[in-house]
């Protein structure tokens, strides 16, 4: 059955998304095309790794999906909406263009952004906070190639549940959760950038790298990951009146809708 789109456009007055992985085979461009087309917003961040250049080193994966979302996203930096875009490490070349503009588009470090309710948050890709890159970048180049191939795997399962009707399912996602050390990792990660955050005495951060959407209080700072393109397609996004939220794009093969998390206010937490 074909995807049925909202009837009029999902309006936030920010959206963050990061980890497309652009021109690596796990992306999941179409969801991000639907996504992208469903939604408006005043300002959108593109938090890193939006281009896989890591993944292209082994060879050139760039089909039309992933043209289409670079020019839906030009198009939307040109109809208005300010683009501010935040390499990471898989994108890294784009950090010696700091400062300078690619058509409509902003490249920056890092970037602090004020919510309509004041809340200032620090927004940036995370990967210099990542233990495992700080380390070793081989170790980190071999986890990612391993990784891949966890998604290729993860592919060819979602292959065989679709023709039984079971809901996509995320191997990656299910073994982070399992395994302890990746559970370690993921946590001593959010430390580690709320750490940050409240050390340059902002009230939150949004970042990526870990591809796992999360929105909690870690001490007196708001800890916001918007997740990725690859396993989770998900976006954190800001209502018009301050409200934080993360969506889940949803992989139904009927319909394509927002799946609204809790919404946290100017002092909300769990």
């Amino acid at each position: 059955m074909a995807r049925v789109y909202p009837l009029k456009p999902l309006k936030y007055r920010s959206i963050w998304i990061s980890d497309v992985h652009l021109g690596s085979r796990g992306c999941k461009a179409e969801y991000l095309l639907e996504f992208l087309k469903s939604t408006q917003s005043d300002t959108l961040y593109l938090v890193g790794d939006i281009i896989d250049t890591w993944a292209m080193k082994n060879g050139l994966y760039w089909p039309q999906a992933h043209n289409n979302v670079i020019r839906t996203i030009l198009g939307k930096s040109k109809r208005g909406t300010k683009v501010i875009y935040v390499p990471g490490n898989h994108d890294e070349p784009f950090r010696d263009h700091v400062g300078m503009r690619l058509g409509n588009v902003e490249i920056r470090r890092e970037y602090v952004h004020t919510t309509h309710d004041g809340r200032r948050l620090l927004v940036m890709h995370g990967d210099e906070f990542d233990s495992i890159i700080k380390c070793s970048k081989l170790v980190a180049v071999v986890g990612s190639r391993a990784y891949d191939l966890l998604v290729i795997v993860n592919r060819w399962v979602n292959l065989a549940r679709r023709r039984f009707g079971l809901p996509y399912w995320s191997l990656a996602k299910y073994l982070k959760h399992r395994v302890k050390n990746a559970v370690n990792h993921i946590s001593n990660f959010e430390h580690a950038v709320a750490h940050e955050a409240a050390r340059r005495k902002v009230d939150g951060l949004v970042c990526g790298h870990i591809h796992h959407p999360e929105m909690r209080q870690i001490g007196d700072v708001l800890y916001c990951n918007d997740g990725d393109w690859v396993e989770s397609c998900t976006a954190l996004v800001e209502h018009h009146g301050g409200a934080l939220e993360i969506l889940h794009w949803s992989d139904s093969q009927e319909t394509v809708k927002a799946v609204p998390a809790t919404e946290y206010g100017a002092a909300t937490a769990t």
